[in-house]
């Protein structure tokens, strides 16, 4: 059974999975209520694996470049039956992998009338949506494993292994609809991700010292033996130079929590082998003011005091005990 997130919080204050982006089974739900590539809600088996051909596919004939939104041409006579994909331009980055988390550009067009149906170039925000089955249209799944950061692909994505036979309505997708789709991958993460950002000095010995390893494993978090602080601290351990979150930004993270107390380690995402994805507006205070402002591939110390974290109505066998003083590590891989 997959160990529940511990620093969602809800109303009764409680914690669970059920409000953010990454759920009991283990699906991410896509950062955007645009109609693709999210997969269709459906009961059904999964179809089997599809055969992946080089085409046909529309010819891209503006936008050509990686990151520039492109313009795709109608489809010419009938598209393939099976999944045709096409490696555009060729990355030399990371290599994508079943289950990773994937940020993206991209473009969706229906292939018998050309029309385009959503895209993130406009929006200025890539998508940030996991390739696991259940999360996103199997066309993608299939399509993007084993391609690499920094390429362009292209595919034609048959209703099997797209929205199937109820289509997409909010997108004006029929169940007998094949679609085309370019996609920017920008970058890839896994449960070896790590914040990749700049050391910065940790002199204060009233605070824990986090470790400053980046190969993807838990780093170490000493806390003294001193009185724990009564106000919030979010220092830099490692500083990255991407965007600032903020207050309304949702988060891809790696995280492990201690108790001040102890030093017990109480939830942690090295331990589950599976990122955290949520909104800062469905976390406990703490979090979510330790981690606004901060910049995107940096590793951020987290000491949440009573009041901004769980009080005296600590989650129901978290082995978090009330007034407890929390500690976390958190590297802020993305954000949405």
């Amino acid at each position: 059974m997959r160990r529940r997130s511990l620093m969602i919080a809800v109303p009764a204050g409680l914690v669970t999975l059920a409000g953010c982006g990454d759920d009991k089974s283990g699906k991410a739900k896509s950062s955007t209520s645009s109609p693709s590539p999210s997969a269709p809600a459906s009961a059904s088996a999964p179809p089997p694996p599809p055969k992946i051909v080089d085409g046909p596919l529309p010819a891209i004939t503006a936008g050509t470049k990686f990151g520039e939104k492109p313009t795709v041409a109608k489809g010419s006579g009938s598209p393939s039956k099976d999944l045709a994909v096409k490696t555009v331009i060729a990355g030399g980055g990371k290599t994508v992998a079943e289950n990773d988390y994937i940020q993206a550009n991209y473009l969706g067009q229906i292939w018998d009338t050309a029309k385009v149906f959503d895209n993130s170039y406009d929006r200025k925000t890539p998508l940030l949506i996991q390739l696991a089955q259940g999360g996103i249209i199997d066309g993608w799944r299939y399509a993007l494993v084993g391609k690499k950061v920094g390429s362009r692909v292209q595919m034609s994505v048959p209703p099997t292994w797209g929205y199937g036979p109820q289509g997409n309505t909010q997108g004006g997708i029929k169940g007998t609809d094949t679609l085309v789709f370019v996609v920017d991958i920008e970058n890839t993460f896994n449960a070896k991700s790590s914040a990749q950002g700049k050391e910065v000095a940790q002199s204060d010995a009233a605070l824990p010292k986090v470790g400053t390893n980046t190969d993807g494993k838990a780093p170490s978090i000493d806390v003294p033996k001193a009185t724990a602080p009564t106000k919030l601290v979010a220092n830099y351990v490692l500083e990255g130079d991407g965007d600032e979150v903020k207050a309304d930004s949702s988060v891809l993270v790696q995280y492990k929590g201690v108790l001040w107390d102890t030093g017990k380690e109480f939830d942690s995402t090295y331990s589950s082998g599976r990122l955290a994805s949520f909104s800062l507006q469905q976390v406990v205070k703490g979090w979510a003011q330790g981690l606004t402002g901060k910049k995107v591939g940096s590793r951020v110390l987290i000491v949440i005091p009573p009041a901004l974290g769980y009080g005296n109505n600590p989650p129901s066998g978290s082995g978090i005990k009330k007034d407890s003083t929390l500690v976390f590590s958190v590297d802020i891989l993305a954000k949405m």
